[in-house]
């Protein structure tokens, strides 16, 4: 249980990352961190959980969801920013909590990491193949409907006859594309990302400004439409239950953590990041989410590409087509930061012998872990292929929460046995602020349906028998202290 229970040093995790051959260029400035944060928040949330939400879970009060999840992001923001400045290396939750509550602690966040990065990124990608459709359509081209949906749903053919589709290939195409980016470098990457995350400001931005004009206000009546029986759908069930699920959308602030090795000045850009990024993101969520539901009716709004769907509404063909492509743009750039934050967290792990060495493995020119950016990039693209939306949405939405309440834990913690360390950024109100991340955060998960638990717990099963059956025997930490 020792052994368990075991914490790698905090001075032992900053020391590793400037150890000869897992040193990684410091290329990345607080805009660029910040650029990386508002591109994996922005995107998922506004282009495509708005309307899914919306139409079956809480209504035009979908706006008040989206504050509640950012009231939780808050909190935690706050910690994740104290935590990063304070260990400024790749590996996020999962190195915060190997300092603070031991080696099983970690490989059980490492594992469930997991479902935030690289089933958030399979999420992603499946509504970015929605997008990519629509905007073939207005172009006139059709792909083959069995090749644009999950495996095994229902599809309409052009001559309407009913099919089984066979896997979502834009999905697992957009994917592959991203990996080869990835692997070619960070600092390219990031400059990528500036480029497309300055572009889809301007669409979003965009689309509030000109769709406020047309709003019809009739719209918003009911503003909580009535709960239908079941918990979750509309009522204040359904305020909860749509908090939980649009979550999702802001998972991006905390990837921008695994930028922390390579951030020029950690200790200042990583909160000006992490912080940044979710306030301003919280304010067009906002601005998105009312302008939508005023726009078109919330029950109609379950479909791949609800803001396509409000421009639509306007009339005006030029922005629906300027709003794909901004949509598509979006998602590109969320998928690109989770699979980047997946590999960096895989890699670290790898360092720590919990995963096979081959994972963590840097490219000798580019300097990227490019064996895990390959496998990682490989699992995405066929989860995306085959599993649907709504069953990637509500499990990245519980892997992500049960990872933000371990960093709130650790900011206690840490403060409890390191009182007088030095700490860049500090979260006001220590234990009472990360206690409130904590709470909220159990509130979110209680708006998760049954099965979302159960599928929680079989994948914590199958990560707990791989820890006892590769990880603690090649464990350098457990190693040293056996030795």
């Amino acid at each position: 249980m020792n052994n368990l229970l075991a914490r790698k040093p905090v001075a032992d995790i900053v020391a590793s990352a400037e150890i000869p051959g897992r040193r990684v260029p410091k290329v990345l400035g607080p805009v660029s961190i910040a650029a990386m944060g508002v591109g994996a928040i922005i995107g998922a949330g506004i282009f495509v959980l708005t309307g899914t939400v919306a139409a079956l879970n809480a209504g035009p009060a979908i706006v008040l969801s989206f504050v509640l999840a950012a009231i939780a992001c808050a909190f935690v923001g706050l910690c994740y920013a104290e935590l990063s400045a304070f260990l400024p290396v790749t590996g996020s939750t999962y190195t915060y909590t190997y300092a603070t509550l031991g080696e099983l602690a970690a490989w059980v966040i490492g594992w469930d990491l997991i479902l935030e990065y690289a089933i958030g990124g399979a999420a992603v990608a499946v509504g970015w193949s929605g997008y990519f459709n629509s905007l073939l359509g207005m172009l006139g081209v059709a792909l083959p409907p069995q090749w644009v949906a999950a495996t095994g749903q229902a599809v309409v053919l052009a001559d309407g006859s009913k099919a089984t589709a066979i896997a979502n290939l834009p999905a697992a195409v957009i994917v592959g594309l991203i990996t080869v980016l990835l692997i070619g470098g960070t600092k390219e990457s990031a400059r990528l990302n500036n480029i497309m995350v300055a572009i889809k400001l301007t669409v979003v931005v965009a689309f509030v400004g000109l769709g406020a004009f047309y709003v019809n206000a009739a719209n918003w009546r009911p503003f909580i439409p009535a709960n239908t029986g079941d918990f979750g759908s509309f009522g204040f069930s359904g305020i909860l239950r749509g908090a939980s699920i649009v979550f999702f959308a802001y998972i991006g602030f905390d990837a921008v953590s695994n930028c922390a090795q390579e951030a020029r000045r950690p200790q200042r850009d990583m909160p000006i990041g992490i912080l940044g990024s979710l306030g301003l993101s919280t304010v067009l969520y906002v601005l998105v989410a009312g302008v939508l539901t005023g726009l078109v009716p919330y029950a109609e709004l379950n479909v791949p590409d609800p803001v396509a769907k409000g421009v639509r509404v306007m009339g005006h063909e030029w922005f629906s087509l300027f709003i794909e492509l901004g949509a598509l743009i979006g998602l590109t750039t969320v998928i690109l930061v989770l699979l980047y934050g997946q590999s960096r967290i895989f890699a670290t792990m790898a360092s720590d012998g919990l995963l096979p060495p081959v994972v963590g493995r840097l490219h000798p020119r580019l300097r990227t872990p490019w064996i895990s950016q390959i496998v990682i990039g490989i699992v995405v693209a066929g989860v995306a292929a085959v599993v649907p939306l709504d069953i990637l949405d509500e499990m990245v939405g519980v892997g992500t929460l049960f990872a933000f309440i371990l960093v709130c834990v650790a900011v206690i913690y840490l403060r409890t046995i390191e009182p007088h360390t030095h700490r860049p950024f500090r979260v006001p109100h220590v234990p009472w602020v990360p206690l409130l991340g904590i709470l909220s955060c159990l509130g979110l998960m209680a708006g998760m349906t049954p099965a979302t638990w159960l599928r929680l717990a079989v994948w914590l099963v199958i990560g707990l028998a791989v820890y006892f059956g590769y990880s603690r025997f090649h464990s350098r930490l457990l190693n040293r202290l056996s030795s």
